[in-house]
């Protein structure tokens, strides 16, 4: 049974089942360019991590947090290399899933898959409710309000009240909010209808989505653009540079004011923030020359992105102390208010450009998921309903409809936070597979026009990148090594005022350990088996970010992929095509 379940698909029959021809003319639309592509990506990455997670990341990080946004962004960068080695041999939807098939076996497919549904359709719910706070915020700009009760979630509601929150907004929609019997109707319906348009328009077609997707990338580069000039002149011109080092709990002034581990602190609010760039792989079968565009759109998407970044912390990080964007849900619209750069004209700009954003973000993501679906039905591991595909659209119009579902439904009872940090660690773990895929498969010959992945032998120069990092964190920090195996929290001031648990504290002392120990083993393995150096960076990189998260995180992670892994047991295993 080990062996029935870890068995793996042939590239060349992947290959053949996702052409067109296998599928006697039903297959989606090739209507995808080289632009198209780069702004799918840009379209998926430039939103609700600009827009919203931004200000919790500056927050814990102060300026320092640049420095995790480039680490974050070289971590994507070598995945961005892998996903498009993959991508350039099979040019079919799927993305991860289809690769880890190719590479892992089923097992590991089905658990990617999985996990995917966590990056598109549960991060869609977290990117609804930052759309939400921003188009409620435009319509108060122009007077048109609606009830509290009906543009707030209520877990947050109930949270925020529980921790003694006295937030007028919060307040007005506990106590206005309509009663059914002893239940409060709190939900966010703009979010709940942003969802049903979204889910109308990509069922409707690709070409039209294409469509609507690009006009929006454009509008909100511009305006992106805009807040980078105009409140990076203003940090210069009114003397606000001396933001860049604030001081910290000892007065004294620095780039981190609350160190390494507060700018780590901000990996979920980061790394959301970049997720996305391997959507453009899930729209191989409606390109024109995936084997050639796909990579060339990814890479670019990750490097425009990644520069904005950058310049957008150091503005924001620039224009307020970092230490006033505590709960601060719309970052480069709270930079113009009044009490900091009062530009009043640009709060309405940044307003309608987070509108724009995250609309584009909402239909990337919501493109991607059926798309996966339709992989995975093809291969039996969901029902075939899964794979049908609209006569007149060209769409996977089941799979679409309940992609709409899973987003729409949780919408009425879950809440930001919570998404945020699931969709982070489920992202990261495909990605993981995905460089550590790359290892697996055999190296191929370049071919002309399409992507090949540089080989650097890896077998001298990535021990010695271990061990110089592990003699760098030392250096660094006399005790790093022995704080791992510390369980002392005197001075840690979340565990301390009970924010945090026990074991939720001393999770990233277990992370570490258990990070050291698989990266010395990788550095072992690379020495024996010379493997290439690009996967290695990235597996080693995005092993590193995930460690960044807590226990509760990889505890809700770890509980849905065991319902995944039920649900594979119980249909996916015995269905599989594989199985005969």
């Amino acid at each position: 049974m080990s062996n029935s379940l870890f068995r793996t698909k042939k590239i060349e029959n992947i290959l053949a089942e996702g052409s067109d021809d296998a599928h006697a003319g039903e297959g989606l639309k090739r209507v995808l360019s080289l632009r198209d592509l780069t702004f799918f990506g840009i379209a998926a990455i430039l939103g609700a991590g600009s827009f919203s997670s931004l200000g919790g990341a500056v927050f814990h990080g102060g300026p320092g947090v640049v420095i995790l946004f480039i680490i974050t962004a070289i971590a994507c960068a070598f995945t961005a290399f892998c996903y498009s080695e993959f991508a350039s041999r099979i040019p079919v939807a799927g993305s991860a899933y289809t690769y880890a098939y190719a590479s892992f076996g089923e097992l590991f497919a089905w658990i990617i898959g999985w996990a995917l549904i966590m990056e598109y359709s549960i991060g869609n719910i977290y990117v609804a409710y930052s759309w939400s706070d921003y188009f409620t915020s435009f319509l108060e700009k122009i007077n048109v309000y609606i009830p509290q009760y009906l543009c707030t979630s209520y877990m947050e509601v109930k949270d925020a009240l529980a921790d003694g929150s006295t937030n007028k907004e919060v307040l007005d929609a506990w106590n206005n909010a309509p009663m059914i019997g002893n239940l409060r109707i709190i939900f966010d319906l703009p979010a709940f209808m942003i969802n049903i348009l979204i889910t109308l328009l990509v069922y409707r077609g690709i070409k039209e989505s294409r469509n609507f997707s690009n006009v929006m990338v454009i509008l909100k580069m511009i305006v992106v653009s805009l807040v980078i000039l105009v409140g990076g002149y203003l940090v210069f011109s009114n003397g606000l540079t001396f933001n860049w080092t604030p001081a910290n709990d000892e007065n004294i002034r620095s780039f981190m004011p609350n160190g390494f581990s507060g700018v780590m602190a901000a990996v979920s609010g980061v790394f959301f923030a970049y997720i996305g760039f391997d959507a453009v792989s899930v729209l191989a079968e409606e390109s024109k020359n995936p084997q050639r565009d796909l990579p060339r759109g990814m890479i670019l998407s990750l490097v425009i992105c990644t520069i904005v970044y950058i310049l957008l912390t150091l503005v924001l990080t620039g224009a307020v102390n970092y230490r006033n964007f505590e709960g601060v849900g719309d970052p480069l619209a709270f930079i113009f208010e009044k009490q900091n750069l009062n530009v009043g004209w640009m709060q309405f700009f940044v307003a309608i450009a987070a509108v724009v954003a995250m609309t584009s973000v909402l239909l990337v993501f919501q493109m991607g998921q059926p798309r996966i679906w339709m992989s995975m039905s093809r291969d039996g591991l969901m029902p075939p309903v899964f794979q049908k595909i609209h006569k007149k659209y060209k769409t996977p119009s089941f799979a679409t409809i309940v992609t709409g579902l899973v987003v729409g439904v949780p919408i009425l009872f879950t809440d930001k936070t919570f998404v945020l940090d699931f969709t982070s660690i489920a992202t990261l773990f495909a990605f993981v597979l995905v460089c550590g895929g790359v290892l697996l498969i055999p190296r191929k010959e370049k071919q002309t026009g399409k992507f090949h992945l540089p080989y650097i032998n890896g077998q001298f120069i990535f021990p010695l990148i271990v061990i110089g990092s592990m003699v760098l964190a030392a250096s660094l920090s006399k005790s790093y090594f022995t704080d791992m195996f510390s369980f002392d929290f005197s001075d840690n001031a979340d565990y301390t005022k009970g924010k945090i648990s026990f074991m939720d504290a001393a999770t990233p002392n277990i992370t570490l350990v258990i990070f050291w120990i698989v990266a010395l083993l990788l550095a072992i393995i690379a020495f024996i088996k010379k493997y290439s150096l690009i996967p290695l960076m990235g597996l080693i990189t995005c092993l590193y970010l995930l460690t960044g998260m807590t226990k509760s995180n990889w505890a809700w992670f770890l509980g849905w992929l065991a319902i995944g892994l039920v649900i594979y047991l119980l249909y996916g295993y015995r269905k599989s095509k594989l199985a005969t």
